[in-house]
C-alpha cells in the first residue's frame, strides 16, 4: 500500500444525477442555478448522506411569476418517475383560513366529519409513486406566502423533523421527501436587479453579463432581494428550516424561444396521442415561429403568456381543421405566416404518409402514435423501432 497523494475533483457526480441534470436541462430552460441545486440534492440522497430525521431538503423558489418555479418539480417528477402528476401538490391559496388545515391532517376524533375526512398529507398518499427502486416523495407547496399561519404553523415540525401528526394520532414521516415551496415575494425587486430597463444600469448589466462572475454576483443580490421580501412576510423559526433558497431568473427573449421549441413538440406529442387514430404532423416554420414569439413575448408574465398564444393561434386552428376533415392521418401540415394579414397559414404538403416517415420528420423524444387495427386493439408497428433508431 503506497501514498497517492491523488487530487480528487469533488464537483464530480454520479451516472445517475448527470442523466437527471441532461434531462432536466431538456426539460427547463434558463434556470441552470436551480438545476444544480436539485441535482446536488438528489446526489445527497443517493450516496446516503441526507440528515437523518429530516426531510431530504427543504427548498424555497423565489421569482416573478412564469419562470419556472412549478414546472421544476413537475419535470423532476417527469425524469424520476416518469409522470408529471407524481407530485403531492399543496395549492396554497386553499388554506387562507386556520380551519382549512383539517383538509390536510383530518379532523380530530369528535369533531363533525371525523370518519369523512381523509387527511391529504397521509403516509398512503406520500408513499404512492414509491418503487423498489426509488423511495421518494416529491411536495409541493405552492405560493406558500397565500396560506394562513396555522399552515406555516403545521410546516415547521415537517420542515425540521420530518413528522406530520394527523387528526387521529397517526404520524407521517417525510424523511424521504423533497420539500418544495414556490412563492412570487420579491419578484419586483428581483426583476428590477436582473433586467434593468433604464438607464447606466441597464447598460451597465448588458455589457458585463458575459462575464459568470457578473453573473454570480447579480443573483447574489437577488437571492438577497428575495429573502428579505421571505423575511417580512414569515416568521424567523419558519425561515430557519429552509436549507436552500433558489431564485429562478425572469426569462429572456432567447429562453422563450427555447421554450418555444419545446411546446411545439409538445402540441406534435398530443397531436400523435389524441388524433382519433390518425395522426400527422405539424411543421413550423421559422417566420411562424417568430409570430408566436412575438405574440407570447412578455417578459412579466413569462411563459405563460407563450403557451396561450399557442393555444390562441395554432391549437384552435389545427382543432377546425381536424373537425372539418381537412387533416386527415398521414398528412404533412405546414404552418406559415401570411405577414399581409398577419395571421398564420396552413398547408397541406404531403398525404398517407407511413408511421416511420412521420417520425423521421419529428424530435425523437417524442412517443410515436399508435396505430389502431380494428376496433378495440391498439398496436405498435414493429418497424418504429428502427425508425427511431435510424435517427440517432
Amino acid at each position: 500500500m503506497g501514498l497517492l497523494n491523488r487530487l480528487l475533483d469533488p464537483t464530480r457526480t454520479g451516472s445517475e444525477a448527470e442523466t437527471l441534470e441532461s434531462d432536466l436541462r431538456k426539460r427547463i430552460v434558463g434556470q441552470d442555478q436551480a438545476i444544480q441545486q436539485i441535482v446536488d440534492v438528489y446526489q445527497t440522497y443517493l450516496a446516503g448522506m441526507s440528515s437523518p430525521g429530516r426531510p431530504l431538503s427543504n427548498l424555497l423558489f423565489l421569482g416573478p411569476t412564469g419562470s419556472g418555479k412549478t414546472r421544476m418539480v413537475e419535470a423532476l417528477a417527469e425524469s424520476l418517475v416518469g409522470d408529471a402528476q407524481a407530485v403531492l401538490k399543496i395549492d396554497c391559496a386553499e388554506f387562507q383560513h386556520s380551519h382549512e388545515i383539517a383538509k390536510l391532517i383530518g379532523s380530530p376524533p369528535g369533531y363533525l366529519g371525523h370518519r369523512e375526512t381523509h387527511p391529504l398529507l397521509s403516509q398512503e398518499v406520500l408513499n404512492q409513486f414509491h418503487s423498489e427502486k426509488l423511495k421518494l416523495s416529491l411536495v409541493l407547496f405552492d405560493e406558500i406566502e397565500k396560506a394562513s399561519d396555522a399552515l406555516w404553523n403545521l410546516l415547521l415540525g415537517i420542515l425540521d423533523k420530518a413528522t406530520l401528526t394527523l387528526g387521529d394520532n397517526r404520524r407521517v414521516d417525510f424523511s424521504r421527501a423533497m420539500i418544495f415551496m414556490t412563492s412570487n415575494l420579491g419578484a419586483s425587486e428581483m426583476a428590477s436587479i436582473l433586467r434593468p430597463n433604464l438607464g447606466f444600469a441597464a447598460g451597465e448589466v448588458e455589457r458585463r453579463r458575459a462575464g459568470g462572475v457578473v453573473d454570480r454576483q447579480l443573483n447574489e443580490k437577488a437571492a438577497h432581494a428575495g429573502m428579505e421580501a421571505a423575511r417580512r412576510k414569515f416568521t424567523p423559526e419558519f425561515i430557519n428550516r429552509i436549507d436552500r433558497v433558489v431564485v429562478f431568473q425572469p426569462l429572456d427573449v432567447e429562453a422563450l424561444r427555447k421554450i418555444l421549441t419545446l411546446e411545439l413538440n409538445l402540441v406534435q406529442q398530443r397531436v400523435f396521442s389524441t388524433a382519433r387514430g390518425a395522426p400527422f404532423v405539424v411543421c413550423v416554420t421559422e417566420p411562424a415561429k417568430d409570430f408566436l414569439l412575438s405574440e407570447g413575448t412578455d417578459l412579466k408574465y413569462g411563459a405563460r403568456h407563450l403557451k396561450r398564444a399557442i393555444d390562441r393561434h395554432l391549437l384552435h386552428s389545427l382543432s377546425n381543421l381536424m373537425a372539418s376533415g381537412q387533416v386527415r392521418g398521414g398528412d404533412l401540415i405546414r404552418v406559415d405566416f401570411d405577414g399581409e394579414r398577419s395571421r398564420l397559414t396552413f398547408f397541406k404538403d404531403a398525404e398517407d404518409l407511413p408511421t416511420p416517415a412521420m417520425l423521421q420528420m419529428v424530435d425523437a423524444s417524442i412517443v410515436p402514435p399508435p396505430v389502431v387495427v380494428s376496433a378495440s386493439t391498439v398496436v405498435e408497428l414493429p418497424k418504429v423501432a428502427n425508425a427511431r433508431s435510424s435517427r440517432r
